[in-house]
């Protein structure tokens, strides 16, 4: 899949699990504006009880506005917060945060910013017992409020938080009192999450303030390893974190447009591709 391929297109290819198909029934309905049960049906071969469930979760999230019959698109979907978003392409997100754990080293300093994938890698580092067994804590600086709270009890992990000023929209901290703790540190491995990346562009983001400081994050790491689904390869945005030549790897599903993953690794980039294939944990779930 490119990342030109439209919401319908997909859906024309088979389902792989339910992460996947919340994903694309969220697509449709945006896509469409409002889309029926009989519609999901129809587009997708599921069964109606089990469209329904699907729109009753995605409204839950308030990703969508159930509605008699079917549901519709969120109007504010495009700027909810980080902890709706995350549901979308949640299954290519867990796979890049798989694949991307093998590039950190335990008992080392891993820098994250916020994101919902640098979210998802934060669970699966926090879950991986070679950081668990290590003979010394890894230590995690981050800017994300979200990340930091969910991994301040992890008793491997020696957890370093920037300070500043917290955006609603995606938990990063930002403002000069996280730039004045960064001039002092300095990290092994930065995994770093974009809205954009491409190689004429570099690492982009939607925000100003969150591009400063996801740049002096940048500065004090020795390596940068950016997480992003397909979505976000050649997608653009406002502001530029770095440039391409910033950037040593990139960790994407295999959905990513070719000629783009392609003109990254002319650029210098390692390109690591996730596999989508459920584990075995998910494999058992309904």
């Amino acid at each position: 899949m490119t990342q030109s391929e439209s919401a319908s297109e997909r859906a024309r290819r088979p389902v792989r699990g339910r992460h996947e198909r919340l994903d694309l029934e969220l697509d449709l309905i945006i896509d469409a504006g409002h889309l029926a049960v009989d519609d999901l049906v129809d587009r997708l071969g599921i069964s109606p009880a089990t469209a329904r469930r699907d729109l009753d979760a995605l409204a839950d999230q308030q990703l969508v506005i159930r509605t008699h019959g079917g549901a519709s698109a969120n109007p504010d979907a495009s700027s909810l917060p980080m902890r709706y978003r995350a549901a979308r392409h949640a299954a290519a997100k867990e796979a890049i945060a798989r694949r991307a754990v093998d590039l950190a080293v335990p008992g080392s300093v891993i820098g994250m910013n916020g994101g919902t994938t640098t979210t998802a890698l934060a669970h699966e580092l926090a879950a991986r017992p070679g950081f668990r067994d290590a003979p010394r804590q890894t230590v995690l600086v981050t800017n994300a409020v979200n990340i930091a709270q969910e991994l301040a009890v992890r008793r491997h992990l020696q957890l370093v938080v920037t300070g500043g000023v917290v955006r609603e929209s995606s938990y990063e901290l930002v403002d000069a009192w996280a730039e004045q703790l960064l001039a002092q540190i300095r990290i092994d491995t930065l995994f770093l999450g974009a809205n954009g990346l491409s190689a004429r562009d570099g690492a982009l983001t939607h925000d100003e303030a969150e591009a400063s400081i996801n740049a002096r994050l940048i500065e004090r790491s020795a390596r940068v390893v950016v997480v992003a689904d397909a979505t976000k390869i050649g997608a653009t945005a406002f502001a530029r974190i770095a440039p391409t030549e910033w950037i040593d790897d990139l960790v994407t599903d295999p959905a990513a447009d070719p000629s783009a993953l392609e003109e990254l690794r002319a650029a210098g980039v390692q390109v690591h591709l996730a596999d989508l294939r459920p584990t075995a944990q998910e494999a058992d779930q309904p």
